[in-house]
């Protein structure tokens, strides 16, 4: 059986614009260890100096108060505040630092009823599967799990992935009758979103980037984009740090 504690989300929360964790994410995730990143992007003529004196005591009450959200659901949660003028190299950062499976792309979610995950060839199949398992457990969320082709020679490797990813669920106490299995065919980009208007959470790996790419940069960034769901990015293992923050971090 899976173990909670193999794998983390990160989670990154625009602390002072706003931005919510609905309460639907919250319960569905409290099995597994988050890592709440609370960031503010600043322009480029404020100085992290200015920034931290300007922001920290709101930003910090601010996660404060969504630490203890989390841990009221049971949640084994870390926060981190950070001050960036590059929210995406910061959610590499902090996921490659405190290795993060995931990140966690928030969108409106009033409910969690059904989750779309996208197998493709060239991501690890059984990790996905044990990290959607981790997140189903002690939940009632279906799951479709969903390979797009481009030719009918592909179908067969298509099948054979989801059934693989199928019968990982399966071992990890996840019941057969919450999964379904669907070959489609199109652009990929296409198919997974036109899939995903009928469901309510989305699961999608990274494409394998050049040397020095940066995380959502490819087609998890761009369904992510154009998601009206919430977005579970799942990290390739094969990222590298790049660059730094400018400003404060603080991690409790």
């Amino acid at each position: 059986m899976v173990d909670p504690h193999d794998h983390r989300i990160l989670v990154p929360v625009d602390i002072l614009g706003g931005q919510s964790v609905p309460a639907s994410i919250v319960d569905a995730f409290a099995s597994v260890p988050v890592v709440v990143l609370g960031y503010h992007e600043i322009p480029d003529q404020t100085t992290p100096e200015q920034a931290q004196s300007e922001f920290e005591a709101q930003a910090r009450a601010e996660l404060e108060k969504l630490q203890e959200v989390f841990e009221t659901a049971g949640c084994a949660v870390t926060t981190r505040l950070v001050f960036t003028r590059d929210r995406f190299k910061t959610f590499e950062r902090v996921a490659l630092e405190l290795d993060c499976d995931s990140i966690l792309l928030l969108n409106p979610a009033p409910i969690l009823e059904t989750m779309l995950v996208a197998i493709r060839g060239d991501v690890n199949v059984d990790h996905v599967a044990r990290l959607v398992a981790t997140v189903l457990t002690d939940t009632d969320i279906d799951v479709t799990l969903l390979h797009v082709v481009s030719s009918d020679d592909e179908r067969a490797k298509g099948e054979a992935a989801l059934e693989m990813a199928a019968s990982t669920l399966e071992e990890n106490g996840i019941e057969r009758d919450r999964i379904r299995t669907v070959v489609d065919d199109g652009k990929p980009t296409d198919a997974i979103l036109d899939a995903a208007a009928d469901h309510d959470l989305l699961v999608v790996g990274e494409s394998r980037p050049s040397i020095r790419r940066l995380i959502f940069r490819d087609r998890a960034d761009r369904i992510a984009r154009r998601s009206v769901d919430p977005v579970i990015v799942v990290r390739g293992s094969y990222l590298e740090s790049n660059g730094t923050d400018t400003g404060s971090t603080d991690e409790r």
